[in-house]
């Protein structure tokens, strides 16, 4: 297989190896660097540390052709340790890492050897690369009295609001993430080393709708952001989301592990809001919530902003456990436009591709041209799912939102069109093979279900497939669009369905 050049810094390199069905090959193949053992890779997204600044290398995997390539210049190496820092994980080394940081030039590397590093938040700065070496963790502390607390917003004469907090699509005071990044351009975080977001050893797990003095830190914020490179990391034990990149563009997610238990609270992976230009390959998730979550504000921002997330390319990833693989919503006031999911594996999630909106989201929600293609599923309950009516937020279950009779389409109403489904091969689904359930008023238009094919769980039992009220509970449904407006539907199975194969009908009929 040919490894292709994702991405490359003084020190690491991620490849692609395209000729992978998925993100996991058949079986290990080695990996050789100008010639010498490198070790194996068994994903098809994998990435080399311990490089050279400014040195021509030549990697090949298994039998196939060599790809040639170049690591970055480095303008300097600041190992933290000359700094004070200990990683003996008994000091704290706050204090000593972010010095480091701050003092390194643009074009230079933050060197964190193996260790256990043990501090608070830490601030990004622009141009400068922090590079966890292999046996390298960082280590949140557990109390909160470590973490500033970065204001929701700040009123600013002569310009707009200062917005540096968030929590779930609005403004709010939130404790900072253990690596924080406002306004940094041209950064990045690499390496075979570990952040830890250490939740467990303190109370972020406890409580966690309620605002005590602040809102949960994610583990990487990145706030107003551009250019921005995270390779090869493990990121894990996230107090709320892991990593929530907003209001920034030209991301790129290569090769990371994210991983966080199963019933840990609202410890989404990766939550691009308000983003353009969001590359994320190679990742392998398993996480207590969401895995990928696109958002673009609640209300508030989304019509004060108008800041869709848009240009959004998932490929190679391997989403296992959660409760969606990959969703858009349900804060997509500014509108989602233009995301494609390709070559992945989603594994035992509760969805596949979900869409969450509901009345008041606004005119500018709009959710368009989301394609899925060439994806597998394993024991995924249900695979597709377009809800118009999520009953979220404290109004969620009003009769404005929930009510099944057409409402005026106004500045309240979001859109979903252009939706495709292409490709896809999922066993072992439980409620529904594919589950739309449009506005009344406003129906999703332009889907597309195009050589899509369903196996059952023969031992599956009803349960509702879209978290909306009336929603009957079904169990091995095949194919279920609700408001849904011409419909293309080409060579789509459901194996083992229980009635019709397929039933298009308006909302007051089911």
């Amino acid at each position: 297989m040919e490894p292709v050049l994702l991405s490359v810094t003084s020190r690491t390199a991620a490849f692609e190896l395209i000729d992978a069905d998925g993100p996991l090959l058949d079986a290990p193949l080695d990996v050789r660097l100008n010639g010498e053992a490198a070790g194996r890779t068994a994903r098809a997204v994998f990435t080399l540390d311990e490089l050279q600044p400014g040195r021509d290398y030549a990697v090949r995997v298994g039998d196939g052709p060599e790809t040639a390539f170049r690591t970055k210049e480095e303008t300097a190496a600041l190992d933290v340790r000359r700094f004070g820092a200990q990683g003996d994980g008994i000091h704290d080394d706050t204090g000593a890492l972010q010095a480091a940081i701050a003092a390194c030039p643009a074009g230079g590397t933050v060197m964190v050897p193996p260790g256990l590093w043990s501090c608070g938040p830490l601030f990004l700065k622009s141009g400068v690369t922090i590079y966890l070496q292999s046996g390298a963790t960082l280590c949140g502390h557990a109390g909160r009295g470590s973490y500033p607390i970065l204001p929701g917003r700040i009123e600013r004469s002569g310009g707009p609001d200062l917005f540096l907090g968030s929590w779930e699509g609005d403004p709010d005071d939130s404790y900072a993430s253990l690596l924080t990044g406002i306004g940094v351009e041209d950064a990045a975080i690499v390496g075979g080393g570990v952040i830890d977001g250490n939740a467990a050893a303190g109370d972020w797990w406890d409580h966690p709708k309620e605002k005590l003095e602040a809102r949960r830190p994610r583990t990487l914020f990145l706030n107003d952001c551009r250019n921005v490179l995270v390779q090869g990391v493990t990121v894990r034990n996230s107090p709320a989301w892991t990593i929530h990149p907003l209001f920034s563009r030209e991301l790129r997610f290569h090769g990371l592990i994210i991983e966080n238990p199963k019933d840990s609270p609202n410890t989404d992976g990766l939550d691009p809001e308000s983003c353009e230009d969001v590359e994320i390959v190679g990742v392998r998730f398993s996480v207590g919530d969401d895995c990928i979550a696109i958002k673009s504000g609640k209300i508030f921002l989304g019509k004060l902003l108008k800041r869709p997330s848009r240009n959004i390319r998932i490929r190679r990833c391997l989403m296992e456990h959660g409760h969606g693989a990959v969703v858009i919503g349900s804060e997509m006031a500014g509108g989602v436009r233009d995301v494609e999911v390709s070559h992945c594996l989603f594994r035992q999630t509760d969805r596949g591709l979900r869409i969450k909106t509901r009345r008041g989201r606004g005119a500018d929600g709009v959710i368009d041209t989301i394609v899925l293609s060439h994806v597998r599923m394993d024991r995924v309950a249900d695979p597709f799912v377009v809800n118009c009516f999520y009953f979220c937020d404290p109004d969620g279950k009003s009769d404005y939102v929930q009510n099944r009779a057409p409402m005026p389409v106004d500045e309240r109403t979001p859109e979903v069109r252009n939706i495709r489904f292409e490709h896809v091969e999922a066993t072992g689904a439980r409620h529904a093979a594919c589950y739309l359930l449009g506005l009344t008023e406003r129906p999703i238009t332009g889907v597309v279900i195009r050589d899509v094919h369903v196996a059952f769980d023969k031992d599956a039992e009803p349960a509702p497939p879209a978290m909306a009220c009336n929603v009957e509970p079904l169990a091995r449904a095949g194919y279920v669009l609700i408001n849904v407006e011409n419909p293309v539907i080409e060579n789509a199975t459901a194996a083992g369905a229980v009635g019709p194969l397929f039933r298009e009908l308006g909302d007051q009929e089911s």
